[in-house]
């Protein structure tokens, strides 16, 4: 079995399919629209095979940011923690936390080696979504 696609909602749903083919190399397909329902989606997919879909509907209620949840004021939430995406080196993982951090993006975790051996760091997707940059 494989993970066939994780979706997100979201508000602006072009700035959120921008960043992810800006910055993770993915491919979109045309936009799907179902105007009866007013729903607008994206599918994106990544080199390897495994996709993001990316959605919208009027009504969407926001979430509070994640920065805002990770304290001892705002206990952590069962669900989504991130999304984890391998760009196939340190290297590669400094090379896109830098360039994320100089466009503006907020940087979550600077890059290091985390205690069960993985080189990663972390970044807010436009929505506020943790978004771990990984080996």
């Amino acid at each position: 079995m494989k993970l066939e696609h994780f979706a997100l909602w979201t508000k602006q749903l072009e700035t959120m399919k921008d960043f992810y083919v800006t910055y993770f190399d993915a491919r979109s397909n045309d936009k799907y629209t179902n105007h009866q329902k007013k729903f607008e989606s994206y599918f994106l997919t990544f080199t390897e095979g495994a996709r993001l879909e990316l959605m919208t509907k009027d009504g969407l209620v926001d979430h509070p940011k994640m920065e805002a949840l990770n304290t001892i004021d705002h206990p952590l939430m069962v669900g989504y923690v991130h999304l984890a995406i391998s760009v196939g080196s340190k290297e590669q993982v400094d090379a896109l936390t830098t360039r994320l951090r100089a466009d503006g993006h907020t940087i979550y975790g600077e890059p290091r080696i985390t205690g069960d051996g993985y080189y990663e760091s972390s970044v807010l997707d436009p929505d506020g979504n943790i978004i771990e940059i990984t080996i």
